[in-house]
């Protein structure tokens, strides 16, 4: 999946993960608060982990490339192809990459080939106490469905388990708004967006 500013590529763990590893050993370590794994203190953590991921039967991972540096990664899970209905979550952004136009442009392509693909509803979950991952969901056009209280456990607590989605129904009209605030005349010389996401919905 390519855009304008960032490939969405098959993760290969064994090739991934040094550079990944790079780019992530200098977050803060808040950005593992509601992930299941890390933080990571060696490369070789980080590659069991993205090995892992790639191993889960309905699991597909991919890596955020923007102009040849790996940024971020993300991942298809809970893919249930009867029923027409897959998850993107296991999403880890480099601080370079978090709040930034490629970063919306790489979730726009994964929920786009999600209904290319033929299915029904793509789904985000997030811990209710993720208030950054439950704007962000929000701000991509997924509805809010609900809370799952402790719906499962993990670094020694209960999670409540927000619940989002968006369904092939809802897909077109939000998949043009994203056009129109990716498009290039969409942000000034200096980058700045002329218009938000969610005032392009709205007009």
């Amino acid at each position: 999946m390519a855009g304008r500013l960032v490939k969405v590529i098959p993760l290969e763990p064994d090739a991934h993960a040094a550079p990944l590893f790079e780019r992530l050993a200098g977050a803060p370590e808040t950005l593992w608060t509601y992930m299941t794994f890390g933080p990571f203190t060696e490369v070789g953590q980080l590659a069991a982990v993205l090995r892992a991921m790639v191993e889960t039967a309905d699991w597909s991972p991919y890596v955020f490339e923007v102009a040849g540096r790996l940024l971020g990664f993300a991942s298809y899970l809970r893919i249930q192809p009867a029923d027409g209905v897959i998850e993107i979550g296991a999403i880890v952004l480099a601080p370079a990459l978090q709040r930034t136009t490629a970063a919306t442009e790489a979730l726009f392509l994964m929920i786009d080939n999600v209904f290319d693909l033929g299915y029904r509803r793509c789904e985000w979950k997030c811990d209710d106490l993720n208030a950054p991952s439950r704007e962000a969901a929000v701000r991509l056009g997924f509805t809010h469905e609900g809370t799952f209280r402790q719906a499962t456990h993990y670094k020694g607590r209960n999670r409540d388990t927000a619940w989002y989605s968006i369904t092939d129904r809802e897909w077109p009209g939000l998949a043009t708004a994203f056009r129109e605030w990716l498009a290039p005349e969409n942000f000034d010389e200096t980058g700045k967006q002329r218009r938000s996401l969610q005032q392009i919905r709205e007009e």
